[in-house]
């Protein structure tokens, strides 16, 4: 597959991926190298990355724990100090090898490391290929907020290497594929109807689903990399979906939604906002809902948690002068961005999804 320029990051794909990084090692003078894992990177990832790096620089493995419970303020300080204690300074170079948790947080932390860091992203999953990945957003969460602090700035490399989805269980490709879906939905009906089977596709087909998507995303970034107008339409189906994430998160009695399941949810609600708001076809919204539910399962949300997950939409980072602000749909591959949606016709959309 051929390698994508994005502004001032390459993004390379399969054994393009060593090629390039062992170039970028010897034309750059780093000082050390510092790989950030999570346990099941450390496992399953490491070992054959390690194999095809060729370096002469000391290099020095940081552990985070998995989970979206860790991307958070406390975790970044016990990485700055790591990167204290072990020496780093700033010709050094950082490695993010995992999923969303480990690109945007690693990415966060060597941005603001002695003011900013050269780092690398290498996502080993799904989720972090197509979407966490590229685009240059890093950061953390607030308590059980997502994404709240961060700041857009580009890795030096992004180096996509298909055959560590071989490592992850089906819950986590399936994580993935909701926010391939989302660009099939926001940005061309052909990408979208490429799904519709998907017991069809083979593991070369996926290949190209997933250079597809990257180019899709990089068109959008590249137009609107500060998320000033079009790049907001890579929220569709977040704005409720990220709530019920944090409402999940954040309450004991449930369990914890990947960010898929939980988008997954927010693009049903947000194509049933959009058929009542925009005259969204009828029966795609339906469709949808299907597809969606077919894939991902239906997830129980009682009436009576509906005004607590609505309430969590005031923290949305899209939000601005007292207004939520919806993505929505005209048409697939037609999106709408800064649409006000009135309580009630969220309620409705909840119901829709659960009945």
């Amino acid at each position: 597959m051929d390698s994508i320029s994005a502004n001032d990051c390459v993004i390379h794909f399969n054994e393009k991926c060593y090629i390039a990084l062992n170039e970028h090692l010897k034309e750059n003078n780093f000082s050390k190298i510092f790989i950030l894992v999570d346990e099941n990177t450390h496992q399953y990832c490491l070992p054959g990355f390690l194999e095809k790096m060729v370096t002469s620089l000391a290099i020095e493995i940081i552990e985070i724990e998995s989970g979206e419970i860790n991307k958070n303020i406390e975790t970044c300080v016990g990485v700055w100090n790591t990167l204290s204690d072990l020496d780093a300074d700033r010709k050094s170079l950082m490695i993010n090898i995992g999923g969303g948790v480990i690109t945007d947080l690693g990415g966060f932390v060597a941005c603001t490391f002695k003011r900013g860091i050269a780092y690398i992203n290498v996502p080993t999953t799904l989720l972090s290929m197509v979407d966490a990945s590229i685009g240059g957003k890093t950061g953390v969460d607030l308590g059980e907020l997502k994404n709240q602090i961060g700041v857009i700035s580009n890795p030096n490399l992004v180096l996509i290497d298909t055959n560590f989805l071989d490592t992850l269980p089906a819950n986590q490709m399936r994580s993935g594929l909701a926010e391939m879906l989302k660009h099939g939905l926001i940005n061309n009906v052909n990408y979208w109807n490429k799904f519709q089977n998907l017991s069809k596709l083979n593991l070369s087909d996926l290949d190209e689903l997933i250079h597809e998507s990257v180019l899709i995303k990089k068109c959008v970034v590249e137009e609107d990399p500060f998320e000033n107008g079009l790049r907001k339409t890579l929220n569709f189906g977040h704005t409720l979906g990220h709530a019920i994430e944090s409402y999940f998160l954040s309450n004991k009695n449930k369990t914890t939604l990947l960010h898929g399941e939980a988008i997954a949810i927010g693009m049903i609600l947000a194509s049933f906002i959009s058929t009542k708001l925009l005259g969204f076809p009828e029966k795609t919204t339906l469709d949808i809902r299907d597809l969606f539910i077919n894939y991902f399962g239906k997830i129980d949300i009682d009436k009576s948690e509906y005004l607590s997950i609505m309430e969590l939409l005031k923290y949305d980072k899209k939000n601005s002068h007292g207004n939520i602000n919806f993505v929505l749909l005209e048409a697939i591959g037609k999106p709408k961005i800064d649409c006000k949606v009135a309580d009630e016709i969220i309620i409705e959309a909840f119901e829709f999804y659960s009945s």
